[in-house]
């Protein structure tokens, strides 16, 4: 991603100095202005609530500055309500001396991810020339384009409709974003699942209009000393539920039920651009929970890669299935971290809203390693319990076990508890469930697609689980 596409620039004489003040700060601040500054910001009431910005005048109309109000500690959030809010012309941030290269990165990030717009089906507004701003002095740059082209990458993903992008397609970007770094891609399609030990992710995709496939991504290598990360990510193109067909109005966001898939990718392309030096595998099930005459059914019996045979429930379970045949390959190589990523029930959603994706975990510290980068990235998420005395609730009359819980209790709980008897090798295992989603506009996230957990998860992969960085090796 170039600094033209991220609206960030060189220095510029010329440019108009932002103010970032947080509201304990405020008086103080207005304190060291000038008298015309100060009885500008008093009069438009500014408080400097985190994320409000008030543009004051100067000489001939123009702007002579911006006072940006931020938290105590501010986060990207803060600043991405400037890059499309802010008239035409350069800026520059000041003064950010005060503040360390975590907040310079925050600044320039949150700049990148306020200029995102989806525009695959329409034209955007002939505007202005946008605003843009000087790279923060001490940020990140290299951190800065490659966080921002992976959330373009995940969110362009999310956002597309389910009739352009099945299976199949979905499967063409994770090739085309693994070969361009140097990765290798296999793809296993259709009744080529059965062969090859996956015939929960066939059972689910079976009915699609697009076969149903898995992708098998390795990036890295393969050495002893070298952590081996894997990751896999729920690719549901499209979810009707099944035969246990959903509500209409439930299947309204259901082209974004790919958003684990697609988050994955969007680490691949981080940590392979960052060359980070880690073993690096992606598992990705890809699937349509369609309906058809080739649709498996409630109370249908079905085998998986681990052994273990599953009754269903219910067919609109089907994220955890195609997961679990996923799974049971990754913890057959016993990695040093397994994660996986997926937006899997409604019920996490009830307990924790949009914003929190649940977060479960069977080592401690590593969830609460990632917990601590979520919250210096400002990419929450929320522990869950893996609450054992649940694990009944999944007990099946004719199988090993039931896809679903019996009743409405606990079903964020009880799907991590079916996807735990799935990973059995690896010591260090975590399950995100997330909404990959947001309901309502904000600054630096449109209404539509948002990549949760990525950068977190990434700074968790960098931090806990990388050796010295190497360059990553490009296709040109």
């Amino acid at each position: 991603m170039t600094e033209a596409d991220l609206g960030l620039i060189e220095q510029a004489d010329d440019a108009v100095p932002i103010w970032p003040v947080a509201a304990a700060d405020l008086e103080g601040w207005l304190a060291q202005q000038p008298a015309a500054v100060g009885a500008w910001v008093t009069a438009h009431r500014f408080t400097a609530k985190p994320g409000r910005f008030l543009t004051v005048p100067g000489k001939n109309g123009r702007v002579a500055g911006v006072a940006l109000g931020v938290d105590a500690t501010p986060t990207l959030w803060n600043f991405a309500p400037l890059t499309q809010g802010l008239p035409t012309g350069r800026y520059r941030i000041e003064p950010l001396r005060r503040f360390d290269a975590a907040v310079a990165t925050h600044a320039a990030l949150g700049w990148a991810y306020g200029g995102y717009t989806f525009a695959r089906y329409r034209k955007p507004p002939k505007d202005n020339e946008a605003a843009t701003l000087v790279w923060p002095e001490r940020a990140d740059r290299d951190y800065v384009a490659i966080a921002a082209a992976a959330s373009t990458i995940v969110r362009n993903l999310i956002n597309t409709p389910a009739g352009d992008l099945g299976p199949a397609d979905l499967a063409a970007v994770a090739l085309n974003v693994g070969t361009d770094l140097g990765a290798s891609v296999e793809t296993i399609v259709g009744s080529e699942l059965l062969t090859a030990g996956y015939p929960m992710v066939h059972a689910v995709g079976k009915a699609g209009r697009q076969e149903p496939r898995l992708v098998d991504i390795r990036w890295g290598e393969a050495k002893n000393k070298v952590p081996r990360v894997t990751l896999v990510g729920k690719g549901v193109c499209f979810d009707t539920g099944g035969l246990d067909i959903k509500p209409a109005d439930n299947m309204l966001l259901q082209k974004k039920d790919m958003s684990g898939a697609a988050i994955c990718i969007g680490l691949l392309h981080m940590i392979a651009a960052s060359g980070l030096d880690v073993s690096l595998r992606v598992l990705l099930p890809m699937v349509e929970n369609s309906i058809s005459s080739e649709s498996y059914h409630p109370g249908d019996v079905l085998a998986s890669r681990k052994g273990l045979t599953v009754e269903i429930g219910n067919t609109d379970a089907e994220g955890r299935l195609i997961l679990a045949d996923a799974l049971a390959e990754a913890d057959r190589e016993k990695p040093d971290l397994l994660i996986d990523f997926a937006t899997l029930t409604g019920a996490a959603r009830v307990a924790l809203g949009p914003d929190l994706p649940a977060l479960y975990g069977n080592d401690d510290a590593t969830a609460d390693a990632l917990l601590a980068a979520g919250a210096a990235e400002a990419d929450p998420a929320w522990r869950m319990p893996l609450w054992a005395p649940y694990d009944e609730m999944l007990d099946s009359k004719i199988a090993d076990m039931n896809n679903v819980g019996g009743g409405s209790f606990a079903g964020s709980i009880t799907a991590a508890l079916f996807l735990q008897r799935f990973v059995t090798r690896a010591d260090r295992w975590l399950h995100i469930d997330l909404f990959g989603w947001s309901p309502k506009p904000r600054p630096g996230r449109p209404e539509g697609a948002e990549p949760q957990a990525m950068r977190a998860v990434y700074r968790l992969i960098q931090q806990g689980f990388s050796g010295k960085p190497k360059k990553a090796k490009r296709k040109r």
